[in-house]
Parts: C-alpha cells; sequence; structure tokens
C-alpha cells in the first residue's frame, strides 16, 4: 500500500511539471492556461480552503481537489502537447540534483539566522 502511495504521489508530482510545462505553450487556449495557473498555483499554495487542522475535512482539498484539477487540466490541454511536455519532465525529474547548491543556500540561511539571533541577543537581551 505503501508503494501504491508513493508511486501515485510521484505521478502527481510528473503531471504538476506537465501542467507547469504546458502553460507556456502557444497551442494552449488561454482558459485552459488560466486554469493550470490556478491549479498549479493552489496546488503548491500553503493556503488551503480547508484547513488540514480541522479532522477529516481538512484533507479533502488534498486528496480530492488536487487530483481533480490536475485532471480536469489534463483533459483541457490538447494531447500532443501532454505527450510532449511529459518526456521534457521526466527528462527534468531524472537529472541528478545539485546537492552542493541546496547545502550552499541551507548553509547561508543558518549562518543568517545565527547572526541575527546574536544581533537580537546583544542589543535587547543583555540591555
Amino acid at each position: 500500500m505503501l508503494t501504491n502511495f508513493k508511486q501515485k504521489a510521484k505521478q502527481l508530482k510528473s503531471n504538476l511539471i506537465v501542467l507547469y510545462l504546458s502553460y507556456s505553450d502557444p497551442r494552449v487556449k488561454w482558459y485552459a492556461k488560466l486554469f493550470v495557473l490556478c491549479v498549479v498555483a493552489y496546488a503548491f499554495s500553503p493556503i488551503d480552503l480547508i484547513p488540514d487542522f480541522i479532522p477529516i475535512l481538512g484533507y479533502v482539498d488534498d486528496l480530492i481537489l488536487v487530483p481533480l484539477g490536475i485532471y480536469l487540466a489534463l483533459k483541457m490541454i490538447p494531447r500532443e502537447v501532454i505527450e510532449g511536455n511529459r518526456a521534457r519532465a521526466q527528462e527534468l525529474q531524472s537529472r541528478p540534483k545539485n546537492w552542493f547548491t541546496a547545502a550552499l543556500f541551507i548553509l547561508i540561511w543558518v549562518l543568517a539566522g545565527v547572526w541575527i539571533s546574536m544581533y537580537v541577543y546583544k542589543n535587547w537581551v543583555l540591555r
């Protein structure tokens, strides 16, 4: 069951990348682009229609609305656009990750946090 869930999550992520790539294609109609923009923005947004802390209903949007939006958006886009962008999405997902760059960004954020903490401690706590 866990492997099936992981496979579905990977497919959902792949479809979001396909939608993102399809947005800039001139063969996609304006209303489909608008719907794709709304679906991708909602999928990546930290704000939900139904907050997650509400029991059971909180996850309805994540489990039903987002996949339904992706399904409908894929139906609005021409098949040849989807196939071309599906190949591009697989290529993007298979590229090696640049862990050095990720580590560099994390290091910069940690150093900034330490610097701000020291500044606040020296200027407000020690007074």
